[in-house]
């Protein structure tokens, strides 16, 4: 498989596209005005405790006051001794209005919610995530191989035991993919650096006042370094030249290993064009995919879950009926994986796989579908075909999703997704002169409305207008106003 990354970079928006085998399948916005927070620490004020739902409101500054469970509130905080608890009390012994707390945000603020937070600090480096109180190492579930696994186990142990000043007693580490066949002596200066920033950032939470910022995590273009890369990435692309360069410093400072898939990209042609990425990044904002075969899916993003069904539409097969169905579902697992990647939808998710008899079939959907998601970088959990044929999901949600940063409700139906057919329109201009003209005495009545109510109006309602002015004694007139959406009307008093 071929990997490449491309990175758009303006002034106002970072745009990161991950392409494999010349297909867009990630995609990740950040911009300047609305920059992401999940990673970042701040030094926050407890506003609230919430004893019946075991959670506290936290002041970190932002407009919005972010959430706190108690499962995410450990009984050290970050910067003192710990006393070597792990059990969670109730919020109210472990929290009090007024209260000063390191936090760290797992969560964006999504909608009408403010961010997620834990006092369990974490700070991610190339190869390692650094916890500075729990003294667990874990290693990333993508390293299957059980040698490999207790290979860069035994160096971690080693490399922490070092006798250098800032080595952290009891501090915890988990190991991350890329670490993957790396040598202790990578590793080895992962941890020095991630020791000394922590030390620099313990002296800050002791110095800095509540509420504000104590860390914050790195732009988009250079996490995409340090996140993204993987040992089958070709190249990485880079459209602006101040961006590149900067990229190149932290390349040559952290990740040398990567350095020459690291390119300049000075072409004429904006480079989301290349691989039509502009084209699905605009099909990915669409409630209609449609497959290769004619199938399609149908994909209703709510704020409860995410509804996902599976059509056969045009394909009819060449075989029979339930040959036609398996492979509508085959491609339609395939599909669905890229689409979670490619929309990052999160939270609880819906499949509505076309229902099928065969039990073997029911199991090979299943398995090509957890087989395409596992290079997907959220966790996700999969349940089995339910007797209805629907599969139940779960996807890893820190941040909003496509739709969500790069669309709004729509005006006319309030985020419906429909709107009113012009004949329920002119129903209601019907009852509204009713009403009106039991409540004033008017020479008559204009209506404004949009043009294909009006047009309706005219033609195929004009009985019953002629009924209506016959009806109240008073003459209607009809003005187009092209501003006004479907749904919209005036009337207006003569």
């Amino acid at each position: 498989m071929s990997e490449e990354i491309l990175i758009n970079v303006t002034p106002v928006e970072t745009r990161v596209a991950v392409v494999e085998n010349g297909m867009l399948q990630e995609v990740y916005i950040e911009r300047s005005q609305r920059r992401g927070i999940v990673g970042n620490i701040y030094k926050g004020k407890v506003i609230r405790v919430l004893p019946g739902m075991e959670a506290a409101f936290i002041d970190i500054g932002l407009e919005r006051a972010a959430f706190i469970h108690a499962s995410d509130v450990t009984t050290v905080n970050p910067g003192e001794d710990r006393n070597g608890g792990n059990k969670h009390p109730d919020i109210s012994s472990l929290l009090r209005e007024g209260q000063s707390l390191v936090v760290q945000v797992t969560k964006d603020p999504i909608g009408a919610k403010g961010a997620r937070l834990t006092t369990q600090l974490s700070i991610p480096s190339r190869y390692l995530v650094y916890m500075p109180d729990n003294n667990h190492i874990g290693i990333s579930q993508r390293i299957e191989d059980d040698a490999e696994r207790d290979r860069l186990k035994e160096l971690i142990q080693l490399c922490v035991t070092t006798e250098d000043a800032n080595s952290a007693d009891g501090a915890g580490f988990i190991i991350r993919t890329a670490a993957e066949g790396v040598g202790s002596e990578e590793l080895k200066s992962d941890i020095l650096f991630l020791q000394k920033l922590w030390l620099s950032l313990r002296e800050k939470i002791k110095s800095s006042p509540a509420p504000g910022p104590i860390y914050e995590d790195l732009p988009l273009y250079i996490r995409t370094l340090r996140d993204l890369v993987r040992p089958y990435t070709e190249k990485i692309r880079i459209d602006s030249r101040e961006s590149f360069h900067k990229a190149l410093k932290f390349v040559d400072e952290f990740v040398s290993e990567i350095r020459n898939k690291l390119e300049y990209y000075p072409g004429e042609r904006p480079i989301f064009d290349l691989y039509s990425v502009e084209d699905e990044l605009q099909k990915a904002l669409s409630r209609k995919v449609q497959l290769k075969s004619g199938g399609y899916l149908i994909i209703d993003q709510t704020e409860a879950m995410t509804t996902i069904d599976v059509n056969t539409g045009a394909f009819v097969g060449h075989r029979n009926l339930e040959e036609t169905i398996f492979k509508t579902n085959l491609e339609a697992a395939r599909a669905i994986a890229r689409q979670l990647r490619l929309r990052n939808l999160g939270g609880i998710i819906i499949i509505d796989f076309i229902d099928m008899e065969d039990e073997e079939h029911k199991r090979q959907v299943l398995r090509m579908l957890e087989k395409m998601l596992e290079r997907d970088h959220a966790k996700t959990k999969i349940s089995c075909v339910s007797e209805l044929g629907l599969v139940e999901m779960t996807r890893k949600r820190t941040t909003e999703s496509l739709g969500q940063m790069l669309c709004e409700p729509c005006p006319a139906c309030d985020g419906r997704g429909t709107v009113k057919t012009a004949q329920t329109v002119c129903y209601e201009i019907f009852r509204e002169i009713l009403r009106i003209n039991r409540t004033y005495d008017a020479q008559g009545y204009l209506v404004l409305a949009a043009q294909a109510v009006v047009d309706l109006l005219l033609d195929e309602q004009s009985d019953s207008v002629a009924d209506l002015e016959t009806f109240i004694g008073k003459r209607i007139r009809f003005q187009v106003e092209v501003m006004y959406t479907q749904e919209q009307f005036d009337v207006v008093l003569q």
